[in-house]
């Protein structure tokens, strides 16, 4: 038996909703009606917490299934009966029969259940226009890439990440030295002083962010920050709609590590831009110890399009909040080709002229 999922309909004329990043509201794909976040929030309150319910009863019988066996998970869409198939830490998606948004609350239940979520505030439209603009001037892309039906596959995608707050104690040795030179006629007289420099402190760190999903290269999610934490919104599900969205499948302390890395090299980076002054300075001893309270689980924006080539995966991410991006380009081999040929036989043309000139 599938699980029970819920998708967000117009009140209004029973279309579906998506959320919209600029206005702050769900809005109708149909009448153009919009509601808040609160709104929807109470109108739906009842009917996600009996799809969670019912799911976690099928969830305790222990019912196996294909799907179960295959690390995939069943659910029924509410508008047209059909049955979907999908990652295990999917927690919201679309029907691609009707097209409705589809959430599935007991994927976020208990421990499951973000703390805070960061809205999309930038638009498909606006994804695809930077990842034209981030295509233009790059001769050597593949053709498949930069036409329009491949852009549109860009989706939007919340991905779970843990934020880490703490303190890092810093504890520095360096050896310095600062060089001087004196010129009295011919003679160049140069001094070089030594000094052993101790620096000792605190670093406060807050929201440190770390990707919780082994699906997400973690090189792309640090390179689209920073995020404004100051637009984090306490968790609903009424933000969803329109976008896709994972739980995290690696807990805290499994991120953990790659926070406290982080905080230790701020730590020291900040100490070493303390010892000023001098010609030359190099770290002989470091001590770095990391405390960390109690990590806050978010969901943040990211636009995504990841497209396979000649046997390898390529990954486009931007921020959806910011619209900071990076992307994995390849190069197609044929282009590549005629662009070497269209420069050889440019600089042959220069060389022949040049000859000429040279020879009247």
């Amino acid at each position: 038996m599938a699980d029970q999922i819920s998708n967000y309909q117009c009140p209004s004329c029973t279309g579906p909703l998506h959320f919209d990043g600029k206005s702050g509201k769900l809005q109708c794909d149909y009448c153009g009606s919009s509601f808040s976040v609160q709104e929807i929030e109470a109108l739906y309150r009842e009917k996600d917490e009996a799809a969670a319910q019912a799911q976690a009863k099928e969830e305790q019988g222990g019912e196996s299934n294909w799907a179960q066996a295959q690390g995939l998970k069943a659910y029924n869409c509410p508008s047209c009966g059909a049955e979907l198939i999908c990652d295990e830490s999917t927690a919201a998606t679309s029907c691609p029969y009707c097209g409705n948004p589809s959430i599935v609350p007991g994927q976020l239940s208990d421990m499951l259940k973000p703390d805070y979520v960061i809205p999309f505030k930038l638009g498909k439209e606006e994804a695809k226009a930077a990842l034209k603009k981030y295509y233009q001037g790059k001769p050597l892309l593949p053709k498949a890439f930069s036409r329009e039906n491949h852009i549109e596959e860009i989706k939007g995608v919340y991905v779970p990440f843990w934020l880490y707050d703490g303190t890092a104690e810093a504890d520095m040795s360096f050896q310095a030295t600062r060089t001087t030179s004196v010129t009295l006629g011919d003679t160049v007289t140069t001094t070089t002083e030594y000094y052993n420099v101790h620096r000792a402190g605190t670093v406060r760190f807050e929201k440190i962010p770390v990707d919780a999903s082994k699906k997400m290269p973690d090189a792309h999610m640090d390179a689209i920050e920073p995020y404004d934490y100051d637009e984090l919104k306490p968790f609903s599900t009424a933000y969803l709609p329109g976008f896709l969205a994972d739980k995290y499948d690696q807990g805290p302390d499994a991120c953990s590590e790659r926070a406290e890395t982080r905080a230790q090299n701020t730590a020291a980076d900040l100490m070493a831009q303390t010892v000023g002054g001098y010609t030359s300075v190099s770290p002989t001893e470091k001590h770095v110890s990391v405390r960390r309270g109690k990590p806050i689980y978010a969901l943040l924006p990211v636009w995504m399009l990841s497209t396979r080539w000649a046997g390898k995966n390529y990954l486009f991410a931007m921020n959806g909040q910011t619209g900071k991006l990076i992307g994995d380009l390849p190069v197609s081999g044929g282009r590549a080709l005629a662009w070497f040929a269209g420069v050889s036989a440019g600089v042959t043309a220069v060389l022949s002229v040049l000859m000429a000139l040279f020879m009247n």
